[in-house]
């Protein structure tokens, strides 16, 4: 299915800013140069974001293809909790991918830990 990003077994924040006028290849290149992984060998997605906080990108590698998808938040709703250690890629669970789209810190020290 096109953009199903449930099929993802890893899901990679991608910390710092983003140019978010890179497409597809760009951000392919920076997931190769920069972080030495390959986005099209594992079923991962890739969590980019820009300095408003206000828009993500999600790259994600289907059989035959990528898939980029773009949300930016109306005006006034809010911004993205985003970690900002420049040149890191940090995995996280679905958990704390619910987390990150809802607005809140990846890490949230009185959540309970699952198992």
């Amino acid at each position: 299915m096109l953009g199903d990003i449930t099929v993802a077994d890893e899901i990679y924040v991608i910390c710092g800013y983003t140019d978010m006028r890179k497409s597809i290849d760009g951000l392919c290149a920076l997931i190769q140069d920069q972080l030495k992984m390959d986005p099209g060998k594992n079923r991962a997605i890739y969590l980019f974001c820009g300095k408003r906080n206000d828009r993500i990108k999600v790259l994600l590698h289907e059989s035959d293809g990528y898939v980029l998808l773009y949300k930016r938040l109306d005006a006034g709703v809010g911004k993205y909790r985003w970690p900002r250690n420049r040149k890191e890629v940090k995995p996280i669970t679905w958990r704390q991918f619910d987390w990150l789209m809802s607005g809140l810190e990846i890490e949230q020290p009185k959540a309970i830990k699952s198992a």
